[in-house]
C-alpha cells in the first residue's frame, strides 16, 4: 500500500535518497551483529537489542492472534520508554498502521483521532499519565482497548484484565509470513501540534523518516560509538527519527525518558556518558535554565541536535560555552522533513545565525506572493523532496492547502538565502501580528527581546486591541526570577538599535511558559491568557 507514485519512489531510489531496509530489517541485523549491546537506556530498565528485537517480534505476533489484519490502524497511547519502541516496531512487522498519540493529548483530541482514523482499538499501559486507561477508552469511543507492559523484556498484553496469548519467537514468525511493511508503505500516522483546531494526520513511510538519519550523521559527524539522548515525545518527527530509526540504523544505544524533566535529562546526560542530545528548542532552554546545570560534568556532548520552534541565538550560544559542544538544527516539520540544516563544521555565525544551508535533494525553492519563484528571497519556503510526506490522511482540502496544482509543499515560513548559500527565516506567512496594518513579525521580535541578558525564554503573540488591531506582547521568563519591567527591556532594546515597530507594548512574566503536546510553546495558552 505505498503512500507515493511508482515514478516517485523510482526517482528517490535511483539517487540514493531511500533504499530497500526497513526499520524491522535494521533492527534484526543488530539483534544478529550485537546481541547483548544496548538499544535501549529506559525507564524500564536497559533492553539490549536482542531483547528489543525478540520483544517486538512476539508482541506483532500477539496482534496476530489478537485478530488484526494488514493495513488496519492501530492508535498507541504511551508516554516515553522501551516500550514505546517495542510497540511501534511490533506493529510494522504485524502490517499495522501506528497512530501516535501525544503522551499529553486531551480526551476530545483522542476521540477525534481514533474515529479519523478508523484505528481498530487503542493500545496502553493500565494506567496513562495517572488516570487508568480504560477510562480513557470508554470517554474517547474506542472500540476495543489493549493493556499492554513490558516486564522483564517480554511483552504482556491484557483484554480486559485478561491476558492474551503472546507466542514464542518461532510461532511468531510463521504468523507473521508475508505481513510486514515495505519501507514505501504507509506505516505511522502522528497528528500536527502547535496549531488550533483539530489535529491533522500526517502520513509517514519509512523511507521519508529514514531520511533524516543519514543527513544527521554528517551533520554531527557522528563516530562509531555515539551515545544518543531523545528527550522529545516518540510520535512527533522529531522524536521518530532521533530515537527510533537513527539508532537503529548506527546501532547506537538510546537514553529514553518517560516524560521530559529537566534535572531528570541533566543527570541521564551525565550518567550515560551522552554525546549526542535531540531536545526542542523549550526543553534544552529549561535544562539551561535550572539550577543543577552548572553542577553536572556534561563535558560528554558532542552534538546537540535542536529546534521544532525558533532556536534563540543567545541562548545557543550560551549552551555552547557552557558545555562545549556544537548545537544544531534541522529546519523544517512532520510535513516538510528536513529542509536545511547545520552542521558541526558550519562557523558560528552560520551555525547559530541561520538555519543552515538546504538539503539539495529536498529542492527548496522561494516564492513570491503570487507564487513564482524568486532567487534569493524573501518568500514562501516550499520544497520538493524525499523528505516530504505524501500528504494529510483522509483530508483532501489539507493537501489542497498543503500542496500546489505542481506537488510542491507549501511551508508557511518565509526564508531568505544570503551569498554563501545559508537559509534565514525571516518570519510566517500566519506568524505575524497585524498592528494598525503593518505586520510585525513574531519570530523578530522574540529575537530582539531574548538578547536581554535577563531574559530566559521569550513568546510573543498579539494581544487584540480595538484601536489598531492588535498590539505586539511579549511572555518572559527571567533567569533569576525576578521580574523585568517594561521599560527596563525598552532601554535594553533602544541600546541594541532595535526599531521601535519590534518593540513589545507589553510584557508579562510568566515563571514558566507553557508547552503544547509536542513540547514546543504554546502560543493559543498564552493568547487565552490575555
Amino acid at each position: 500500500m505505498p503512500e507515493f507514485s511508482s515514478a516517485t519512489i523510482e526517482r528517490y531510489y535511483a539517487d540514493g535518497s531511500w533504499d530497500a531496509d526497513t526499520i524491522a530489517d535494521l533492527v534484526a541485523r543488530n539483534a544478529v551483529a550485537a546481541p547483548d549491546g544496548i538499544a535501549f537506556h529506559a525507564p524500564e530498565g536497559a533492553l539490549t537489542w536482542r531483547e528489543y528485537d525478540t520483544a517486538a517480534t512476539r508482541l506483532a505476533g500477539a496482534y496476530v492472534l489478537a485478530g488484526w489484519t494488514p493495513g488496519q490502524p492501530l492508535a498507541v497511547l504511551l508516554t516515553g520508554g522501551a516500550l514505546t519502541h517495542v510497540a511501534y516496531l511490533a506493529a510494522q512487522r504485524a502490517g499495522l498502521v501506528t497512530v501516535g498519540l501525544s503522551p499529553r493529548a486531551g480526551d476530545a483530541e483522542i476521540s477525534h483521532l481514533l474515529r479519523h482514523t478508523a484505528a481498530v482499538a487503542l493500545v496502553s499501559r493500565s494506567r496513562h499519565r495517572g488516570r487508568p486507561a480504560g477510562e480513557i477508552a470508554r470517554l474517547t469511543g474506542a472500540p476495543e482497548h489493549l493493556e499492554l507492559d513490558l516486564v522483564d523484556a517480554v511483552p504482556v498484553l491484557r483484554r480486559a484484565g485478561v491476558p492474551l496469548t503472546v507466542p514464542t519467537v518461532a510461532q511468531a514468525v510463521g504468523l507473521l509470513a508475508g505481513r510486514g511493511l515495505g519501507p514505501d508503505d504507509l506505516f505511522f500516522l502522528n497528528s500536527t501540534s502547535g496549531t488550533t483546531g483539530r489535529p491533522k494526520c500526517v502520513r509517514q513511510s519509512m523511507n521519508v523518516r529514514k531520511y533524516f538519519a543519514a543527513l544527521a550523521a554528517e551533520a554531527g559527524a557522528f563516530g562509531p560509538d555515539e551515545v544518543v539522548l531523545s528527550a522529545l515525545p516518540a510520535p512527533y518527527g522529531f522524536g521518530l527519527w532521533s530515537a527510533h530509526v537513527m539508532p537503529a540504523r548506527y546501532r547506537f544505544a538510546t537514553v529514553l525518558t518517560a516524560e521530559f524533566d529537566p534535572a531528570g535529562t541533566l543527570d541521564l546526560i551525565e550518567r550515560h556518558r551522552v554525546t549526542v542530545l535531540a531536545a526542542v528548542t523549550s526543553q534544552f532552554i529549561m535544562m539551561l535554565n535550572h539550577e543543577a546545570f552548572a553542577r553536572r560534568d556534561l563535558g560528554s556532548l558532542r552534538v546537540l541536535f535542536t529546534g521544532g520552534e525558533r532556536v534563540p541565538r543567545h541562548r545557543a550560544e550560551e549552551f555552547e560555552e557552557r558545555t562545549g559542544c556544537a548545537v544544531l538544527q534541522f529546519y523544517g516539520s512532520n510535513e516538510a522533513g528536513p529542509i536545511s540544516v547545520t552542521r558541526v563544521a558550519d562557523p558560528r555565525p552560520a551555525r547559530l545565525g541561520t538555519a543552515g544551508r538546504p538539503v539539495p535533494a529536498m529542492r527548496l525553492r522561494l516564492l513570491d506572493p503570487d507564487g513564482d519563484p524568486v532567487t534569493e528571497g524573501p518568500g514562501q519556503v516550499a520544497v520538493n523532496g524525499p523528505g516530504c510526506t505524501s500528504g494529510y490522511f483522509r483530508d483532501e482540502p489539507a493537501n489542497r492547502l498543503l500542496f500546489r496544482p505542481d506537488g510542491w509543499l507549501r511551508t508557511g515560513d518565509l526564508g531568505r538565502l544570503d551569498a554563501d548559500g545559508y537559509l534565514s527565516i525571516t518570519g510566517r506567512t500566519a506568524d505575524f501580528i497585524i498592528r494598525g496594518g503593518h505586520n510585525v513579525s513574531a519570530p523578530v521580535v522574540e529575537e530582539a527581546v531574548g538578547g536581554h541578558p535577563n531574559v530566559a525564554q521569550v513568546a510573543v503573540v498579539g494581544m487584540p486591541d480595538d484601536v489598531l488591531g492588535e498590539r505586539v506582547c511579549a511572555f518572559v521568563v527571567t533567569r533569576d526570577g525576578a521580574g523585568l519591567t517594561l521599560d527596563e527591556l525598552r532601554v535594553h532594546l533602544e541600546a541594541a538599535g532595535v526599531s521601535k515597530v519590534n518593540w513589545p507594548e507589553r510584557l508579562v512574566g510568566l515563571p514558566v511558559l507553557p508547552l503544547g503536546a509536542g513540547g514546543k510553546v504554546d502560543k493559543s495558552a498564552l493568547r487565552a491568557l490575555l
